[in-house]
């Protein structure tokens, strides 16, 4: 059985808390800033077309200030005008064409710019002697220039349809060099030479399997040779599988930077456009470009994007650019040779929906899983991402590891970044284990609302609640140990909750683990009928998460005795949010209805008894937990012993021991290390997921 099927379904934050977080934030931080050394460099087509457009532009921009200037410095005016000012002796230099005359006058109104008058011509024998009799006037006339008609005649007429030549063959050129329009068929891989991309296998933690596999591609890469001489031939592809936020971009990029060749980065939506053959030409050019410099790893991330099933189903009306982008890609990856050195890479994280022809040996035949980091890979990615974090001599990397159990490396990675705020913010020069810790809280539950104050009445009723879950996990012997109770609201919506943490990491889950689970959820919501006699939307998400986990027992694991061993559920994008979608009759999943109810009736049930039956320790907590409004696991356990495991009653035992000794032979004392053995023996508690029973984010 795969415990990562109960946990996807048991909702809440145990692992699918994290699974359902954002996508891969780490695993794209890697350096994507490499080199293109696939640009070309300018043509002597293109410089010229440049000078033509600069000449074009520079006499259009001479021409219009000219005009603006003109026509501020030159003002019309009547041909009376003109004949008043040469009788009041107001002109210093008239000049004659053949349409107009301009008039210089002798005061300006602006000093620094002359300004000057026309009119319109007009042939006057008188006037024109009467200007030759003036003193100081100064007559001429201007010789028309033919050749600006010409000039004309080729700025409007000429130059337009010839810069319509150039670009239309400039653009004529770059599809038939098989780029498509202007460019869009050529393929915008990011090309990451030798170890640029930044990363080897040192930064990769956790995933040590992962890596094993992938360490062939970089030997055969380096040594070719050996693999030849025995006629080993390496797998043209590599598909990547595993949640988001695990490392499959990371890993691949630390295969490039520990190979030391080219690496050719993209993801699969590059190749998708609103043109139909552009998807086709980018695979066609990047297979070109890296043949020409093999050996080279080609990456593509999210694959699924061009890469999904083509039976859909409605004879041909699929996604025809999605189809032929993928045929183009089929092809190409059966057209190359591997002795050359081209090794495909790629990752996603829905395989489900991968075409078939894809994933068939030759060319996706080796799939390498990047799962979720166990306890020793989570412990390991912490160390990785906490080296250049200054780190004091309290942090435990263990302890974390165990409290984030379903988490992945950028889960992690984000961990330690707010641990290293937090100490920030409060003063420190090194992160402490308490930062850890409340980093942890702060990504699951996020921060703690300052602004939201509980009046008492509604404080009462979540820390009775969170001491509900508490005291009916306390009482079962299968339920994880308290670390934490807490009735401080949270930014993500929860009013309080109740922390467990496991004492090892586990991978299968018991039946008699998931009933006591059932029961724990339920704890919160029995302890407010039984104080207050009602109850409250609080317990909105425990009645979620509880079902979900009854369901998945009678659907999918076959712990019913109604069904059997019969899979009534199937797990649907298992690596995003593992939806189950039901494989059964209506009336069968009516059925399976009434047995998860009576499932749940019964646990409910048990909780009630189990907070009846314990009240005291109930009322002491909850007051206890009202006063300090944040309590430890120990903390709680104390006030739990008290009742449970009296002192006077242990010193009634040490003494009546004391008096039996010398009665107890020889051989009926027990060793230390029997002692030991049977206390291992007897330590039932989970091991499994961090779980983090209360969520009240129900506010209605």
């Amino acid at each position: 059985m795969d415990n990562n099927n109960y946990n996807n379904n048991g909702g809440g934050y145990n692992n699918n808390g994290y699974n359902n977080r954002g996508n891969d934030g780490y695993n794209n931080r890697g350096n994507n800033n490499g080199n293109n050394n696939n640009k070309r460099g300018l043509r002597p087509g293109h410089i010229i077309i440049g000078l033509i457009i600069a000449i074009v532009i520079t006499y259009l921009g001479v021409t219009f200030f000219r005009s603006i200037f003109n026509k501020y410095t030159s003002t019309e005016i009547s041909y009376s005008a003109f004949l008043d000012m040469i009788d009041k002796d107001e002109i210093s230099a008239v000049e004659y064409s053949s349409s107009k005359i301009v008039i210089t006058p002798k005061k300006q109104p602006v000093s620094g710019i002359k300004m000057t008058y026309y009119t319109g011509y007009i042939y006057d024998e008188d006037t024109f002697n009467k200007l030759k009799t003036l003193d100081g006037v100064e007559v001429s006339a201007v010789i028309e220039d033919t050749g600006s008609s010409i000039f004309d005649f080729i700025l409007v007429y000429v130059l337009p349809f010839l810069l319509i030549y150039l670009v239309m063959g400039f653009i004529f050129r770059k599809m038939s060099g098989g780029g498509g329009m202007l460019g869009v068929g050529k393929s915008n891989a990011k090309v990451y030479m030798e170890q640029k991309t930044g990363v080897t296998f040192r930064d990769v933690a956790g995933q040590d399997e992962a890596k094993e596999s992938v360490r062939e591609i970089v030997d055969f890469l380096h040594n070719p040779e050996k693999y030849r001489e025995i006629g080993a031939k390496m797998p043209k592809g590599a598909l990547l599988v595993g949640p988001p936020g695990t490392g499959k971009t990371l890993l691949a990029k630390a295969v490039a930077g520990e190979a030391k060749v080219p690496f050719f980065s993209l993801s699969g939506s590059a190749f998708v456009e609103m043109y139909v053959g552009v998807g086709a030409s980018r695979v066609r050019d990047l297979f070109k470009q890296a043949q020409q410099m093999a050996p080279c790893i080609i990456f593509i991330d999210e694959i699924d994007a061009i890469g999904k099933s083509r039976d859909n189903g409605m004879h041909g009306g699929g996604n025809d650019e999605r189809e032929q982008t993928l045929n183009a890609l089929l092809a190409e990856m059966d057209g190359f040779d591997t002795s050359k050195g081209i090794i495909i890479l790629a990752a996603t994280n829905r395989p489900e929906v991968l075409d078939k022809a894809l994933l068939r040996p030759g060319r996706f035949d080796r799939r390498v899983i990047v799962e979720r980091p166990d306890l020793k890979g989570r412990i390991e990615t912490l160390k990785v991402h906490a080296k250049d974090v200054k780190m004091d001599e309290t942090v435990d990397f263990e302890e974390i590891a165990l409290a984030t159990s379903g988490a992945v490396g950028s889960d992690l990675a984000n961990m330690i970044n707010e641990a290293a705020l937090g100490a920030v913010k409060a003063g420190r020069k090194a992160v402490s284990q308490k930062d850890l810790f409340e980093a942890v809280e702060v990504v699951i539950a996020g921060k703690e609302k300052k602004d939201r104050i509980l009046g008492d009445e509604e404080k009462h009723i979540v820390a009775y609640h969170e001491v509900g879950h508490a005291l009916v996990m306390a009482l079962q012997k299968e339920s994880e140990p308290v670390q934490k109770i807490t009735i401080v609201p949270r930014t993500m919506g929860a009013l309080g909750y109740t922390m467990q943490r496991p004492e090892e990491e586990k991978y299968l889950n018991k039946k008699d683990e998931m009933l006591a689970d059932l029961v724990s959820f339920f704890g919160g919501r029995a302890a407010e009928e039984v104080k207050f006699n009602s109850v409250t939307t609080g317990a909105s998400n425990d009645i979620e998460r509880a079902t979900a986990i009854a369901r998945a027992m009678v659907t999918q694991y076959g712990m019913s005795d109604e069904f059997g061993l019969i899979g009534l559920e199937s797990i649907t994008n298992r690596y995003l949010d593992g939806r189950a979608v039901m494989n059964c009759a209506e009336t069968t999943a009516a059925k399976v209805d009434e047995v998860v109810m009576k499932m749940l009736k019964e646990a409910y049930a048990k909780a009630v008894t189990y907070i009846r039956e314990n009240m005291d320790i109930l009322d002491e907590a909850a007051e206890f937990l009202i006063q300090r409004e944040t309590i430890t696991g120990k903390e709680f356990m104390e006030i739990f012993n008290k009742y449970k495991n009296p002192v006077e009653e242990s010193d009634k035992n040490v003494s009546e021991t004391a008096e039996n000794d010398a009665e107890i032979s020889e051989a009926e004392v027990k060793t230390d290390s029997e002692i030991k053995t049977e206390e291992e023996n007897t330590s039932t508690y989970n091991t499994g997921y961090a779980q983090w029973v209360e969520d009240d984010d129900d506010e209605e």
